[in-house]
C-alpha cells in the first residue's frame, strides 16, 4: 500500500529538487556509481550534458545531503529513479515522491532498479491513478566479454531503406510485450524512435525471403540498442517471429548483436527481462550473460 499525502505534510520535499544543467555533471557521476543500473537516466543526461537539459524533454530532480549530490530522478516519457546509495535511499525516494506528487503522472511507467522503482511506487500508489501493470522482478543481466557462442553472421545493422520491414516487426514485439499498439502515424514518436534507432546504427536484424504476408522479405529476428551511455549498451525489443520460433535464432542472433556491440560500441551489453520469460533468460544465459541485479517496471 502507498504512503499516501505524507510528503508535504511530513517531509517538505525531504531534500528533493529540481536540477538545472549546472548540476548534470555531478549528476553523471552519480549515475557512475552502477552504470548499469543507471544506463536509462545516463543516457539522457549525456545528452543534457551535450545540448543542455531543456532540449532533452524532461526534467532532472536530485537529492542532496549536506550539499553532496547522492541520488537522482529523470522525469521525462519514462520517471527513472537513481539511488545507488543505500543509506539515502528513503529520504531521497521520499523526496522524488514530493516532486511527483507535485507534478502528477507525466511519464508512461516508472523503471530502473528494483528497489528504488518499487520504493518510489509504493509512496506513489495513493496518489497517482492506478498503475496497469506493475513488473516487479527483471532480472538485469550483462555481458562484457566475448559471447560463448558462435555470431548469427546473417544479423546485421539494418538500414534506412529497411525502416518498411523493421517497423511492423518492432510494432508486434511491442504489443506482444505490452499489450497494446504504439503506432501514432507516420511522423509519431513511436516511428521516429524506430528511425532513429536504425539511423544511429542501433537496430540489428535478421532477414529472410518470403516471410513477409506477400511473400516478401521480413524480419525474423531483431533487436535494439535502447539505450547506449556509461560505456554500457543496454539491449531492448528482442524479438523473433512466431513462425521462426523454436529453431534456433535467438542465442546465435544475440551472440551477434553482443559482438557487434562491443566491437563497435561500448564494451558492457546489459539488457533485463521478466523473471517469468525462462526462456529468454536461458538464452541469455547460454550466450554468456550472468545477472548483476534486479530491475523493475510500473507500466501506466
Amino acid at each position: 500500500m502507498g504512503r499516501g499525502r505524507w510528503a508535504t505534510q511530513d517531509r517538505q520535499v525531504a531534500g528533493g529538487r529540481l536540477l538545472g544543467d549546472a548540476d548534470v555533471a555531478a549528476a553523471l557521476a552519480v549515475c557512475a556509481l552502477d552504470p548499469v543500473a543507471s544506463v536509462l537516466a545516463t543516457a539522457r543526461l549525456e545528452s543534457a550534458a551535450r545540448s543542455g537539459l531543456r532540449s532533452t524533454g524532461g526534467q532532472l530532480w536530485g537529492y542532496e545531503q549536506a550539499g553532496e549530490l547522492l541520488a537522482v530522478c529523470w522525469a521525462g516519457a519514462n520517471l527513472v529513479p537513481v539511488v545507488p546509495v543505500e543509506d539515502a535511499a528513503e529520504d531521497a525516494l521520499d523526496g522524488f515522491a514530493a516532486l511527483a506528487s507535485r507534478h502528477g503522472r507525466r511519464c508512461s511507467s516508472i523503471v530502473g532498479e528494483a528497489p528504488a522503482v518499487l520504493g518510489l511506487w509504493d509512496r506513489l500508489a495513493d496518489e497517482w491513478p492506478r498503475a496497469r501493470e506493475v513488473r516487479a522482478d527483471q532480472p538485469s543481466m550483462v555481458l562484457d566479454d566475448d559471447p560463448v557462442l558462435d555470431p548469427d553472421p546473417a544479423v546485421r545493422r539494418s538500414h534506412p531503406g529497411e525502416y518498411p520491414l523493421v517497423l511492423p516487426a518492432c510494432v508486434r514485439m511491442f504489443v506482444e510485450e505490452v499489450g497494446y499498439s504504439p503506432v501514432s502515424g507516420t511522423d509519431g514518436p513511436y516511428e521516429a524512435r524506430v528511425r532513429s534507432l536504425i539511423a544511429d546504427g542501433r537496430s540489428f536484424v535478421r532477414i529472410e525471403d518470403g516471410v513477409a504476408p506477400d511473400g516478401g522479405p521480413g524480419v525474423v529476428f531483431k533487436a535494439e540498442l535502447g539505450a547506449v551511455a556509461g560505456g554500457v549498451a543496454q539491449v531492448q525489443g528482442v524479438w523473433v517471429s512466431p513462425s521462426h520460433r523454436g529453431r534456433g535464432l535467438s542465442e546465435p542472433g544475440m551472440a551477434a548483436v553482443v559482438a557487434a556491440t562491443r566491437r563497435d560500441v561500448a564494451p558492457v551489453v546489459s539488457l533485463y527481462a521478466n523473471h517469468y520469460n525462462a526462456r529468454a533468460l536461458a538464452a541469455y544465459r547460454s550466450v554468456g550473460f550472468r545477472q548483476v541485479g534486479t530491475y523493475a517496471t510500473v507500466l501506466f
